[in-house]
This record gives C-alpha cells, sequence and structure tokens, in this order.
C-alpha cells in the first residue's frame, strides 16, 4: 500500500517541501515525468526543480512502452554516476505507470519487458511519488504498471512497484475534455463491476469496490457541483485502484488489453468500447454504463476494428486470451469452457 498520502486542492504546491527531506549534497538530483499537455504553463512553473534536476514532458497520446520505459532508464543514466534520490510521475495513467517502471528498473538490469509479469522485480525500486491529473485509473494506488511490450499488453506487478507517496490535488483536473474525463472515470466504474462480481472477491476488496462504485454513480448520473465532482472521482478512483490491488479485474480488461496491443487504443477509451458489448457478462453494469453515457453526452467511436486484417484479429483475441488470471476471476477455474477464442474475436469484431 502507499505509505503516504497528502490530500487537498493545492497541495500539489507540497512538492517541494515532501522532495527537500530526500535531498542530500552530492546525491540530490529529481527526475520529474510529466505529461506534456502542461508544456502550456498551467504547471510547468510550479514543478519545484532544481538546477540539477531533470524534467522530461512526455506526451500521454500512446499508451506507455516497454523500449520507452528503457529509453527512459538510460537517458537518466546518461545523466550523471548518482543514482537520482526519487522519481515524480505528474499526469494520467500513462505517466503514473511510465513513473512507477522507472523508478523499478533504474535498479533492476535488463528490459522492462523482462518484468512483465507477477512478482518478477527483486531489487527495491528508488523512491517515487505519484501526482495524478486525471482520476479513474487507480494507477495512483495500484501495484502494477501496465505496460505494452514486444509480445504483449502486461502490467509489471510487484510489491515494489506502489508509489511511496502520492499528492492527490483535485484542482489539478480542472480544464480535462470531458470525453476524456469519461473515458478515465469509467475505467474506475469498470474496474468495480469487474471486481465486485468476480470470483477473487474479499471483505477487504469489497469494502473499497462498494465506496468507489457509489461515487462514480454520484459522479456521473447526478449533477454535482464541478468541485465536488472532482473530488468524488478523486476517491473514487483510490478507493477502485485499492479494490482491484486485492482482487482483480475482468473481462473488459482482458478485451481492452487486446484492442490497445494491436489498434494502439487508449486504455480508458478500450475499456469503454468493449464493455458495451458485454452485456451478458456484466448486465447490470452495462446497463448503469448506457446510462452514465447518455446522462454524459457521450458518443462512442464507432467502425474502430472495420479495417482490422485477419491477423489484427487473431493478435487481439490471442493478447485478450492470454490474460489468465482476469479471465478466472470473472468466469471461474474453467473459463475456458465458457468462453472460446471465436467467440472473443467475434466481440472484437463488433467494435
Amino acid at each position: 500500500m502507499v505509505s503516504r498520502v497528502v490530500y487537498g486542492a493545492g497541495s500539489f504546491d507540497q512538492l517541494g517541501e515532501i522532495l527537500q527531506p530526500l535531498r542530500a549534497p552530492g546525491k540530490d538530483t529529481v527526475i520529474f515525468l510529466m505529461d506534456d499537455v502542461f508544456e502550456d504553463g498551467r504547471l510547468h512553473g510550479r514543478v519545484p526543480a532544481l538546477q540539477e534536476d531533470l524534467l522530461i514532458l512526455i506526451s500521454a497520446r500512446e499508451e506507455p512502452k516497454t523500449q520507452q520505459v528503457d529509453a527512459l532508464v538510460a537517458q537518466i543514466q546518461a545523466k550523471g554516476e548518482s543514482t537520482p534520490v526519487a522519481i515524480v510521475g505528474i499526469g494520467g495513467g500513462t505517466l503514473l505507470d511510465l513513473a512507477k517502471a522507472v523508478a523499478i528498473m533504474i535498479t533492476n538490469k535488463g528490459s522492462a519487458a523482462d518484468f512483465q509479469g507477477w512478482d518478477l522485480v527483486r531489487q527495491k525500486a528508488i523512491y517515487h511519488i505519484g501526482v495524478p491529473t486525471l482520476s479513474g485509473t487507480g494507477a495512483e494506488v495500484s501495484r502494477t504498471t501496465v505496460l505494452l511490450g514486444p509480445e504483449r499488453k502486461l502490467g509489471i506487478n510487484s510489491d515494489h512497484t506502489p508509489f511511496d507517496q502520492v499528492v492527490l490535488d483535485p484542482d489539478l483536473a480542472i480544464g480535462v475534455p470531458k470525453d476524456q474525463w469519461f473515458y478515465t472515470g469509467m475505467d474506475c466504474y469498470i474496474h468495480c463491476v469487474e471486481s465486485l462480481t468476480g470470483g477473487y472477491i474479499n471483505a477487504f476488496s469489497r469494502s473499497y469496490g462498494e465506496m468507489a462504485l457509489a461515487l462514480c454513480k454520484e459522479v456521473f448520473l447526478e449533477d454535482l457541483d464541478p468541485a465536488a465532482a472532482r473530488e468524488k472521482l478523486m476517491m473514487a478512483s483510490w478507493h477502485g485502484g485499492m479494490s482491484i490491488a486485492y482482487s482483480q479485474v475482468g473481462i473488459a480488461h482482458a478485451l481492452s488489453y487486446g484492442l490497445s496491443y494491436v489498434m494502439g487504443t487508449p486504455h480508458g477509451l478500450g475499456n469503454c468500447l468493449v464493455f458495451t458489448h458485454l452485456k451478458q457478462f456484466y448486465p447490470e453494469g452495462v446497463r448503469v454504463f448506457e446510462q452514465m453515457r447518455k446522462k454524459q453526452g457521450i458518443a462512442l467511436p464507432q467502425n474502430v476494428t472495420r479495417s482490422c486484417s485477419d491477423s489484427d484479429f487473431e493478435t487481439m483475441t490471442a493478447v485478450a486470451y492470454s490474460m489468465e488470471p482476469l479471465w478466472e476471476n470473472a468466469l471461474g477455474e474453467d473459463w475456458k469452457s465458457k468462453i472460446s477464442r471465436e467467440q472473443i474475436r467475434e466481440i472484437f469484431t463488433k467494435i
């Protein structure tokens, strides 16, 4: 679990104070990874970077990749001989996942692709701090960092992955485009549906999932004040991330991973695109999802996979089918007798 949390509007301005105790003479470099959407100055000037620090602006328009992590680690290591005292990720799920992965790979030899899986990380990561500017992914609290690798989309799932500290400032979500706000929020909602209806559920996970689900319904079905909506969605993201950290996601995420691997579809949007076709598995979840989508006036893209080749569909299906823990959580140990590769492919053709 994340051991230190700062919460509140304007709390981003405490980041310099948070970093100060980590700095020491001769070993005080901090690496900031920030979404390049903030290059316009909204946040850039508030980052407490000192002269010896490194601020790297990164586009979140594409899913994070293992080779991107490797390149960032090489860039950081080329800066100097000393290991940075901290990595700070500022942005949505992409930037948070990159920060977690880079923090791990600075102290573990090899490629990030070598660590995709469960409990493969042996060396403790350097101190890493997450500052979410979007709410919904749960990346700020989860024990995974999901990356597109050379063969699959899969997380580095380990006890060394979670952030050491998180700064939750709901004001950082001001100005997020509505469609992106919705897609990322639905990632949280779908986390809850998959966790609460799955076989891996337990009382600890359920308590977080039920709270996150209730908050999502408030945010997307009621007419809230914008500040209240930002605060509630930030808390929903946190609780939803905690819920899946102690249980597991399900069919929507398995399919979304396959879609993203081939099409490069952003994670939140990918979840929405597949979830609308999963009524047979999550009837109540899909019903409420459609209610939320209509309430918020969101139209999902159509015919996304129309131009896909047979090879593309085969790859999507193979990636999705390989996510065995997700299918087992949703359908049980005998999940292979309940859904076939052909049925999975058919869902992809409908998107």
